[in-house]
């Protein structure tokens, strides 16, 4: 528990990596489809990475769920990357099923840890969020890139705020010097 709790930065990097993406896509809506692809892209490849890294850091037994919430949301950024010029719809399905994975293994993770840290509720409302977010973009998937540029920024910051919570609680699990 103590290494979770050292490590509780990883936690607030992704929460705040979420909060500035949000704030990002509400400030400018009009962003075209390459400037969004890129900074959906880079928002999914470092939240992957920090993901993974938490998984092998951590000997919990969520760290599967960790794995495999890394390895979606790093495919989903490079696919951004490598195809850059896809289309809005092509873009909300990535988008859409990289939200569903990832918030259903992030559920899962805060069940598996709600023995281990308390308020483990924080992590399971962001996967459910991020579930919710999937449902609706595949729901409405005419609903046009605008559309989807202010449920990704609503979506990035109740999801970062939510990450922001929860590691200010796992913080405070960590040893005293």
């Amino acid at each position: 528990m103590g290494e979770i709790a050292r490590t509780w930065w990883l936690i607030l990097v992704r929460g705040i990596l979420a909060l500035i993406f949000g704030v990002l896509a509400l400030v400018w809506p009009g962003l075209t489809l390459l400037a969004l692809v890129i900074l959906f892209g880079a928002y999914a490849l470092v939240s992957g990475i920090f993901a993974l890294f938490a998984a092998f850091k951590h000997g919990v037994k969520s760290r599967a769920w960790l794995i495999l919430s890394g390895i979606l949301g790093i495919v989903a950024g490079i696919l951004a990357f490598v195809w850059p010029g896809i289309t809005s719809l092509a873009l909300l399905y990535v988008v859409a099923f990289w939200a569903l994975f990832s918030g259903v293994s992030e559920v899962i993770a805060g069940i598996a840890l709600r023995e281990m840290i308390t308020n483990e509720w924080t992590l399971i409302v962001g996967g459910i969020l991020s579930v919710i977010f999937g449902i609706l973009l595949i729901i409405w998937p005419g609903a046009g890139l605008l559309t989807l540029v202010w449920l990704l920024g609503i979506f990035a910051i109740l999801y970062g705020i939510a990450m922001v919570v929860l590691s200010f609680r796992v913080k405070k699990l960590a040893p005293t010097p």
